[in-house]
């Protein structure tokens, strides 16, 4: 399946969401798996974005969805790019 990461900035609003109710990370990282995706693996970071997410969709279409619901939300600002294994990668090189 795909691979994509996910950059995240919170709003002011996601960040005062966060302060008062930090559980809230997981309860959004649940509705990103009933719209398709799944999280492999979550950190945050320090620096122009808060989060920084791995995660596997489907298609181009499932991850588009996903990034522009979450973003419409006025909580959060997302990146979203694709990312290839690096033995995919230099296959491609060969050719």
């Amino acid at each position: 399946m795909p691979i994509y990461i996910l950059l995240s900035k919170l709003t002011a609003e996601g960040r005062e969401t966060i302060r008062d109710k930090p559980e809230r990370i997981k309860e959004v990282n649940k509705e990103i798996e009933e719209s398709g995706a799944k999280i492999i693996s979550q950190y945050a970071v320090i620096g122009p974005y808060d989060f920084l997410n791995v995660v596997e969709a489907p298609d181009n279409k499932t991850i588009m969805r996903v990034s522009v619901e979450f973003g419409a939300r006025g909580t959060v600002e997302i990146m979203t790019m694709p990312a290839i294994p690096i033995d995919d990668f230099i296959s491609m090189i060969k050719k």
